[in-house]
C-alpha cells in the first residue's frame, strides 16, 4: 500500500464532513476577535476631535471668553467649533436641529455653558466634567446646565441604541430562519414575510420598551415604523448577500451590520467622540440611519431630518433589487424552480 500524497491528504480532508466544521471554528476565531476589536476602538476611550458649539453675543471680556475656551480645549483634547449666533433663541434652535451640542453665552454677566444630554450624552458629560474644572483656572465661575436632559428611564442615554441593535439583529436573523426553513417560498412570497415580521417585530421592541418597561417614552408610531424600516432592511440585506455567496452570506451581512455599522452609528457613543471615519461611515450604514431617525423622533420631535430614512430606503431598495434580479441564485430558488416545472403541484415563481 503507497502512502497518500500531500496533495490526495489535502484533497481527502476537503471533501470529507470535517472541513466545513475546520473552516466554521477558524471564521468564528476570527470574527470574535474582529468583534471585540472593532467595539473595543470605538467605545472604550471614546476621544473628541471637535465639538459643535454655539456662542452667543459679546461677552465683557472677549479675553476671558477666549482664554476659557482655549482651557476647554486643551482639557478635552479637542477643539471647540464654535458657531456664533444673534441670540440665544437661535442657538436653542441649533440645539433643536442637532446642529450643535452646547451653548456658550454670558447670562447676567456670568459665563454659562448649556449643554443638551439629549443630543449626545457622552459629549455633555465630558463638557460638564471638565468646565468647572476650567473656569477656576482662569477665575471666572461658569454656570453648566443642561437644558436638554435624557428621560429618566435612559440615564444612559443607551435605550435607543439597544432597540435599534435588536432591531437590526433579530432582522437578519429573521432573514437566516426563513432561508433554512422556508426554502419552499416564492421570491414575492419572502419579501411579504420579511415585512410581516419586521412589522410585527417593531411593534414587539417599542411595545415591550414603552408600555412594558417604560424605559422610553416613544412617539410610538413613528419609533415603530422606524423599527420596522430597519428590521425589513436589515432583513433584505441578508437576502441580498444569500442570493450572491449562498451559505456564507451571514458573514458580510454580520461584518456590514455589527462589526461596523453598530460601533458606528452613534448610539452608544456620540459622533464627536468616534474615530472621524468612523463618525462619517456610520450614518451611511443601516445601524447609524437607524438610531438618528430613532434619536430625532425621541429627543427631538418636530426637527425629523430625510437623510436617515433615505439611507434606510436606500439600502432596503438595492437589497431588494438584487434579490429580486438574482432570485434564482438564492438557496431557496432551485426548491421554487423545480416545484414550477410541468407535472409538480406548485405554481412556477
Amino acid at each position: 500500500m503507497t502512502r497518500r500524497t500531500v496533495l490526495e491528504r489535502r484533497r481527502a480532508f476537503v471533501e470529507s464532513r470535517f472541513y466545513p466544521a475546520a473552516v466554521i471554528v477558524f471564521i468564528v476565531s476570527v470574527a470574535a476577535g474582529l468583534f471585540a476589536g472593532s467595539y473595543t476602538y470605538a467605545m472604550a476611550n471614546p476621544t473628541p476631535r471637535d465639538i459643535p458649539t454655539a456662542v452667543v453675543g459679546a461677552p465683557k471680556s472677549e479675553a476671558r471668553r477666549a482664554e476659557f475656551v482655549e482651557g476647554m480645549e486643551r482639557a478635552l483634547g479637542a477643539s471647540l467649533r464654535l458657531r456664533q449666533y444673534p441670540d440665544y433663541a437661535r442657538a436653542r434652535q441649533a440645539v433643536e436641529e442637532q446642529q450643535v451640542f452646547a451653548i456658550l453665552r454670558d447670562h447676567r454677566g456670568r459665563p454659562e455653558l448649556d449643554v443638551s444630554s439629549a443630543s449626545g450624552a457622552s459629549v455633555a458629560e465630558l463638557l460638564a466634567q471638565e468646565a468647572p474644572l476650567v473656569s477656576r483656572k482662569v477665575g471666572r465661575p461658569v454656570l453648566v446646565r443642561d437644558i436638554k436632559p435624557l428621560q429618566h428611564g435612559d440615564p444612559r442615554g443607551l435605550a435607543i441604541f439597544y432597540i435599534s441593535l435588536a432591531s437590526v439583529v433579530v432582522g437578519f436573523v429573521g432573514a437566516a430562519q426563513l432561508s433554512v426553513h422556508a426554502k419552499e417560498l416564492h421570491p414575492a412570497e419572502r419579501i411579504a414575510f420579511t415585512v410581516a415580521y419586521a412589522l410585527l417585530g417593531g411593534f414587539a421592541i417599542a411595545a415591550v420598551t414603552d408600555w412594558g418597561l417604560g424605559a422610553l417614552r416613544l412617539p410610538f408610531l413613528e419609533s415603530w415604523l422606524i423599527l420596522a424600516l430597519t428590521m425589513f432592511t436589515s432583513g433584505m440585506v441578508f437576502s441580498m448577500f444569500n442570493t450572491l455567496i449562498g451559505r456564507w452570506a451571514l458573514l458580510p451581512t454580520w461584518g456590514l451590520m455589527v462589526l461596523l455599522g453598530n460601533p458606528s452609528s452613534g448610539g452608544a457613543v456620540s459622533w464627536p467622540l468616534l474615530p472621524s471615519l468612523l463618525g462619517t461611515i456610520g450614518r451611511w450604514l443601516p445601524p447609524g440611519a437607524a438610531v438618528n431617525a430613532q434619536h430625532t423622533a425621541v429627543y427631538f420631535g418636530g426637527h425629523q431630518h430625510a437623510f436617515p430614512f433615505a439611507v434606510l430606503a436606500v439600502w432596503a431598495a438595492v437589497s431588494s433589487a438584487v434579490f429580486w434580479f438574482w432570485r434564482r441564485r438564492h438557496p431557496g430558488g432551485e426548491t421554487v424552480r423545480e416545484a414550477g416545472k410541468p407535472g409538480s403541484e406548485a405554481a412556477p415563481s
